[in-house]
């Protein structure tokens, strides 16, 4: 039997994760194995990063943070009858952005990233879970894009090379950046377009979060 989502909730709450909406696929969607239901699973905050840390996972791991959340969340999976995807499993990789925003209220940002109205650009979409049967779903919450209100868009002019525009990333230019000492800011803060973005400044991740993801970053696109 499918569990409701509350109780979905709870499960991955237990390690710092939040559901983060989620829709009964359709051929076009793409979802693997023809599911009743997809389920996001994702992170805002600070819970999943204090989890991760408090659980002290192998750092010889290629990305100890990917690592722990596969064991985590498979094994969630796994309690709750469900099948388990991944972003980070490819090439190819699954659209996992296109299914955030059949599920939840996000929309792309200038930089790229999918913004949230609450969380701005500080969250991410770390599982899908595939169910056999439709679990019933709320309607995602009608929102629209912070970012069409948003006549500065400080975002676009913060990268310090200019790396980043509508619809293209220039990474050589942002790694080669971070090589140098100049780099130093966005490497122990945070992408600086990331950062000057107005929403969701409640949820900016703390520095020891933000440095992981950009040394994670710069190692794997070097």
């Amino acid at each position: 039997m499918n569990p409701d989502l509350d109780t979905l909730a709870r499960a991955v709450a237990r390690h710092g994760f939040m559901v983060r909406g989620g829709f009964h696929p359709e051929p076009a969607d793409g979802v693997p194995g023809n599911p009743g239901t997809l389920v996001m699973v994702g992170n805002a905050g600070p819970a999943m990063w204090e989890a991760f840390r408090a659980a002290a996972p192998e750092p010889a791991a290629p990305n100890p943070l990917d690592a722990w959340t596969r064991t985590v969340l498979a094994g969630v999976a796994r309690d709750l009858g469900a099948s388990v995807l991944f972003p980070f499993d490819g090439p190819p990789y699954l659209p996992f952005q296109r299914w955030a925003m059949r599920g939840d209220a996000v929309f792309p940002s200038p930089i790229g990233p999918l913004i949230h109205p609450t969380y701005g650009l500080w969250h991410a979409y770390r599982a899908a879970l595939l169910f056999a049967g439709r679990i019933p779903l709320p309607a995602p919450a009608a929102a629209a894009s912070p970012c069409a209100g948003c006549a500065a868009k400080p975002c676009l002019s913060a990268c310090p090379v200019s790396a980043l525009a509508p619809g293209a990333y220039d990474v050589p230019a942002c790694v080669a950046f971070l090589d140098g000492p100049a780099g130093t800011g966005c490497l122990s803060l945070g992408c600086a377009a990331r950062r000057a973005c107005p929403v969701g400044r409640d949820h900016v991740y703390a520095p020891a979060q933000a440095g992981f993801h950009m040394a994670h970053f710069r190692a794997t696109n070097r």
